[in-house]
């Protein structure tokens, strides 16, 4: 098939749609375009043919007479999907349609492949995310989620330079898998002889830049866990990171609510979300709960950090969790919130004061040594973001890191090792400083209503082929 290099293209389907809306039915404009996308709907009345043309910004219709389109008969037999090229006048046709009057034409490219009857859809799971080239172009829905990513990502990125922090990139392969309780994917370097990690969160880097002088930095980039796949969970999704010099806990999830209130805002133009037909707002200020004041609450009965080991247990028990013997006290009350709580916080709300335990990488609460200053974000009934006072104590960090390390000889994956590299920065001096994790992928999931956290990521993992 011999088709052109390039092609003057100078209008977009949606723009023409809002500028000559003002046509009445029969009304030509005098004004020529060149319009390209892909021919969506292909109708032919005799000497008449109307083909709908969809471009990335919407749909228009292309108007041909045999009489004056080049080419008619050509033309009426293109292919569902085929893109072309279309120079002509802007009309709306006495049927009230807004065209676009064919005088000449060429075609960009054939498809040769059909992706659903007559364009209204693909619904096949495996043609849609392996062929996700098709599926944006055969449901509006598919484009519509992934614009609203885009514009998610855009906000985030605008709104944290506004706030005086300077964007970074850190490495993404470590000689330690660390920064998070998650299970690596481990790769090799041959000029290097050594193995690696494609990271799991870039926590420690960014603090480290902290340590060297930027007080506020962040990081948009992936990050990769070797864990299950879900309606929620992908392998490698996209993070923000962010650290503040000079803020604790509190500072952070002011900044956190007014953040994902402000995106929300610059995409949807309203903080109100709809959400799988139920509503929340993202409106600041979200209320602060306490783990243990939520999980008391969930079973009945007061419990915290401090609530024998054994009560826990049974209480886990009860729900059919089992409990390792190397988990302490706040390791099952943690998971006791998680198996009673999560999916019951609907509206925004943060989750506070953590247990050390579960908390490796955060300050120890001013008012409870068993606990910190961390929090974490709910809303929908799943964890949006987790933040905390950073410990910026070399002598405990090492204590905390040892106990990670007696957890994954005990067979725990997704301990963290000891990271000596890091210690000794904080051996240099890391100020008080609050740090910020917000999963782009599950933000961008609520701001596009969208359940499966494939419909917003272009190409997600899926299991290979075996044919």
């Amino acid at each position: 098939m011999n088709t052109p290099y390039t092609f003057d293209h100078t209008a977009f389907a949606g723009a023409l749609q809002n500028t000559y809306a003002h046509l009445v039915d029969g009304e030509e404009s005098g004004v020529v375009v060149n319009v390209a996308g892909r021919v969506m709907l292909m109708r032919t009345q005799g000497k008449l043919a109307f083909a709908t043309l969809r471009d990335s910004s919407g749909e228009i219709q292309l108007f041909a007479l045999s009489t004056t389109a080049a080419d008619f008969e050509d033309f009426t037999k293109l292919h569902l999907g085929d893109w072309v090229g279309v120079t002509g006048e802007v009309v709306r046709t006495k049927r009230g349609e807004l065209s676009v009057k064919v005088a000449s034409w060429v075609q960009l490219a054939e498809a040769l492949h059909n992706f659903g009857d007559k364009w209204a859809g693909i619904s096949d799971f495996d043609l849609r995310y392996r062929h996700r080239e098709a599926d944006l172009w055969a449901n509006a829905t598919s484009r519509q989620s992934l614009t609203r990513r885009s514009q998610v990502v855009r906000s985030m990125r605008e709104r944290c330079w506004a706030a005086d922090f300077t964007e970074v990139e850190t490495p993404m392969l470590n000689a330690i898998a660390t920064g998070a309780a998650a299970r690596p994917f481990t790769t090799f370097h041959n000029a290097l002889d050594a193995e690696f990690f494609l990271r799991i969160a870039p926590e420690l880097w960014l603090k480290r830049l902290v340590v060297g002088g930027f007080e506020r930095v962040f990081e948009l980039g992936r990050v990769f866990r070797n864990e299950g796949v879900s309606p929620r969970h992908n392998p490698e999704f996209t993070m923000l990171e962010l650290y503040a010099a000079y803020w604790n806990y509190a500072d952070m999830m002011a900044f956190t609510e007014e953040l994902v209130a402000g995106v929300a805002l610059d995409v949807l133009g309203t903080t109100e979300v709809t959400y799988q037909g139920r509503t929340f707002s993202f409106a600041a200020p979200w209320p602060r709960r306490t783990m243990a004041e939520l999980t008391s609450e969930a079973v009945g009965e007061d419990v915290s950090v401090h609530t024998a080991r054994e009560r826990l247990v049974e209480l886990l028990g009860a729900r059919d969790v089992a409990v390792p013997e190397s988990w302490g006290a706040g390791r099952c009350l943690a998971e006791l919130f998680e198996v009673t709580c999560e999916e019951s916080l609907w509206d925004p709300i943060f989750v506070t004061d953590y247990p050390v335990e579960v908390s490796p990488l955060a300050r120890r609460h001013r008012g409870d040594a068993e606990l910190t200053e961390r929090f974490e974000s709910y809303a929908a009934g799943r964890e949006l973001s987790n933040g905390f006072s950073e410990l910026n104590d070399p002598v405990d960090q090492r204590r905390r890191f040892e106990e990670q390390a007696r957890l994954a000889a005990a067979g725990d994956d997704e301990a963290m090792r000891i990271d000596e590299d890091y210690i000794k920065a904080l051996e240099w001096g890391l100020p008080p400083t609050a740090g910020l994790g917000i999963g782009v992928d599950r933000l961008a999931m609520l701001i596009a209503d969208e359940a499966n956290i494939r419909e917003v990521i272009a190409f997600p993992t899926l299991k290979p082929r075996r044919d």
